[in-house]
């Protein structure tokens, strides 16, 4: 008797999954083995708000986004898949996912680069992202440009089909400008901003928008002091933590704390090159500053570029499902801070 109500339960259970797929679409349920299964990140909190200095979902609870950036997609493409972003969803717990699309560089889109492969690469990743119920940046990556009114009139272009295609979701988040420098001041920024702005939010009313500052993301007091005029805007931050230690962390302390929202869209363990030693003590200061002001943060890059910075080991071909074994320095130390947070 033992036996046949044993073998009935399989039947039963082999039937129940056949009829009921564990993942399905945005209604996809992560597992974790610390906790019971759950509702996805974006599912369970949907659309955010920038109160005061911080985010707050749907409930009016405080919410902080963990993740990963990933490289320039017209180079490492081959990231931008489902398993890879579930990798990072279930193993790492991180609840973002940045998409880095270079504006200037090789390939880049106002650069020679496939406009239409481009944007259909941030529509796939768009798509996996809101699949997995992760939340995700469109990321405008200017750098060698510098200025982003350089490129202003296409920027235009771009951010009104993207927000006319995700007006409706509430896990897209706008980043207008990567890393202003150079020539860049915040006057000119903010130009660029009150023209891309409204285009966003004429489709998208209550989109997130994050607006790069200047000197490479990092002079953001100039934006304490001559804030923009809009709702639900952070201020982009980047830091790589061999190289901007103390001085930088005094003025996002000092600017947080004046009523400043932040957004840590790109940060690295090693130096502002991308390469370098890697230094987890200044990147554990660093963690300690954003979670006692709960800034959100993602950090670069998801590549197996041969540089400190890109999380996969050089050598590994993988593109999801990475063993330890698998990461590089960085990208376990990175692994192991995301998953000990837990910010789902």
């Amino acid at each position: 008797m033992k036996c046949l109500k044993k073998s009935l339960a399989v039947l039963v259970a082999a039937f129940a999954i056949c009829q009921f797929p564990l993942w399905n679409g945005a209604a996809e349920i992560w597992a974790d083995t610390s906790q019971e299964q759950s509702v996805p990140p974006a599912e369970r909190h949907g659309a955010l708000q920038v109160k005061g200095t911080v985010l707050v979902d749907e409930k009016g609870e405080t919410v902080r986004l963990q993740g990963m950036s990933t490289h320039g997609i017209a180079w490492f493409s081959e990231y931008i898949n489902r398993e890879a972003f579930r990798t990072l969803r279930d193993d790492w717990r991180v609840n973002c996912i940045r998409l880095a699309m270079y504006t200037e560089e090789y390939n880049g889109y106002c650069s020679g680069g496939n406009q239409e492969e481009l944007k259909n690469l941030v529509k796939d990743g768009v798509r996996y992202a809101t699949d997995l119920g992760m939340y995700v940046i469109i990321d405008w990556h200017i750098l060698q440009d510098q200025d982003p009114n350089i490129h202003k009139a296409e920027a235009i272009s771009f951010f009104h089909e993207m927000s006319s295609l995700y007006s409706e979701q509430k896990n897209v988040i706008y980043e207008i400008c990567n890393e202003p420098n150079g020539s860049a001041t915040w006057e000119s920024v903010k130009r660029y901003a009150e023209e891309v702005i409204p285009v966003i939010r004429a489709n998208d009313p209550d989109g997130m928008i994050i607006v790069g500052t200047p000197v490479w993301s990092q002079e953001i007091g100039q934006a304490l002091a001559s804030p923009l005029k809009y709702d639900n805007i952070l201020y982009s931050l980047h830091f790589y933590a061999a190289t901007h230690t103390d001085w930088l962390r005094e003025r996002v302390e000092a600017c947080a704390s004046q009523g400043l929202p932040i957004f840590v869209s790109e940060f690295g363990t090693c130096d502002a090159s991308g390469n370098g030693e890697n230094r987890f003590d200044q990147s554990q200061k660093w963690m300690e500053l954003l979670e006692r002001y709960h800034i959100s943060c993602c950090a670069w890059n998801l590549a197996n570029k041969a540089e400190s910075s890109s999380v996969i080991a050089s050598g590994c071909q993988k593109t999801s499902g990475w063993s330890e074994e698998d990461l590089s320095e960085s990208g376990k130390w990175l692994r192991n801070y995301f998953r000990q947070a837990g910010n789902q």
